[in-house]
C-alpha cells in the first residue's frame, strides 16, 4: 500500500531528479559523443549506484563520510578528479571530432563499448560523496520505526532509480535531437558540456560538508 510518506518521497525525489547536476552533464557528454543508446547505459550505471548508497546508508557506512573529515576528503577528491578527467576528455573529443566525424552521423563507428558507458555512470555516482550524504539524511525521513531499514531504503532507492532512468533517458533523447537538428553547434555543445564537468569538479573539490 502506498502511504502518504511514500507519495511525499516520490514527489520530492522527482523534483530533485530533474534539477541540473553532475548526472545530467555526464549524460549530455555521452549522448553527444556516443549517441542516446550509450547514454542509456550511462544512465543505468548512474542508477546502479543509488542502491549502493541506500545500502551504505542503511548499514551506517555513510556515517563515516559524515563524521570523518579524512574519509570525506578522499572520496571528494577522487570524485572531483574523475569529473575533471571526463571534462578534459570531452574537450579533447570536441576538438578532434570535426576531422574524425566529417560526413558521418552523430555517433561514429569508433564509439566506446556500452560497458564503458555503464562504468562511467556508475563511478560518477558512487564517487560523489554528496549523494551518500544526501541518502544518509534524506531516506530516514521516510522510514518508520517499525520498518526493516534495509528493505525500506532499497525500496526508496528503487523508486529513485525508476524516476532517474525515465528522466535521463528522455533528456538524452532531447539532447540527441537537438544535436541532430543543429549539427554545426554539436561540437560547441560538447565544449559547453566539458566546461560544466570541469566546473562541477572544481565545485566538488572545494565542497564543505
Amino acid at each position: 500500500m502506498i502511504g502518504p510518506s511514500l507519495v511525499a518521497f516520490i514527489g520530492i525525489a522527482a523534483l530533485l531528479t530533474i534539477l541540473p547536476g553532475v548526472d545530467m552533464a555526464l549524460v549530455a557528454k555521452v549522448t553527444l559523443q556516443e549517441g542516446k543508446r550509450a547514454a542509456f547505459f550511462t544512465s543505468l550505471g548512474i542508477s546502479a549506484g543509488l542502491p549502493v548508497h541506500a545500502t551504505a546508508s542503511a548499514l551506517g557506512l555513510a556515517v563515516i563520510l559524515r563524521t570523518s573529515a579524512e574519509a570525506f576528503a578522499i572520496v571528494k577528491i577522487a570524485g572531483a578528479l574523475y569529473l575533471a578527467y571526463l571534462g578534459v576528455q570531452t574537450f579533447r573529443h570536441a576538438r578532434a571530432a570535426p576531422a574524425r566525424t566529417r560526413g558521418r552521423g552523430l555517433a561514429g563507428p569508433g564509439r566506446a563499448p556500452f560497458q564503458g558507458a555503464f562504468v562511467q555512470g556508475f563511478l560518477n555516482n558512487v564517487l560523489n560523496p554528496k549523494v551518500a550524504l544526501f541518502y544518509l539524511t534524506f531516506l530516514p525521513q521516510f522510514i518508520d520505526p517499525g520498518d526493516n531499514v534495509l528493505q525500506r531504503s532499497l525500496l526508496l532507492a528503487g523508486i529513485h532509480v525508476a524516476l532517474g532512468l525515465a528522466w535521463l533517458t528522455t533528456y538524452a533523447y532531447a539532447i540527441e535531437r537537438l544535436a541532430t537538428l543543429m549539427q554545426g553547434a554539436r561540437h560547441r555543445l560538447e565544449r559547453v558540456t566539458g566546461a560544466v564537468l570541469v566546473g562541477l569538479a572544481v565545485r566538488l573539490a572545494f565542497e564543505r560538508r
